[in-house]
């Protein structure tokens, strides 16, 4: 983060590394993910999509247009995980043939 003072940069820096010394650090690409909620697969995330679009549809705070935009979009991400799914299936039955016929 830049800053014109170097006295606040310096501060900056001072905390920033005793934050990383101490494992609290969690910056953008430093965050820490807890390992049960790592997706690995697109099944992975098309379970936690339909998690959040059911929380969504539940939630009675939030307004139809407001539900319906989240939904919408949560909507775009599954298709987009479903393709991908579905193309990692392709791919894998491909290279089953490929194997099967360098054996032959």
């Amino acid at each position: 983060m830049p800053y014109k003072d170097p006295e606040i940069r310096t501060q900056y820096q001072r905390e920033y590394k005793r934050l990383k010394r101490g494992g609290d650090c969690q910056t953008p690409s430093q965050t820490l993910v807890p390992m049960p909620f790592r997706l690995k697969t697109a099944h992975d995330v098309l379970a936690l999509l339909a998690e959040q679009i059911q929380a969504v549809r539940d939630e009675q705070d939030a307004g139809t247009l407001e539900k319906a935009r989240t939904i919408g979009y949560l909507a775009g991400i599954c298709l987009r995980a479903i393709e991908a799914g579905d193309l990692a299936a392709r791919l894998e039955a491909l290279e089953a043939v490929l194997k099967a016929r360098r054996v032959s």
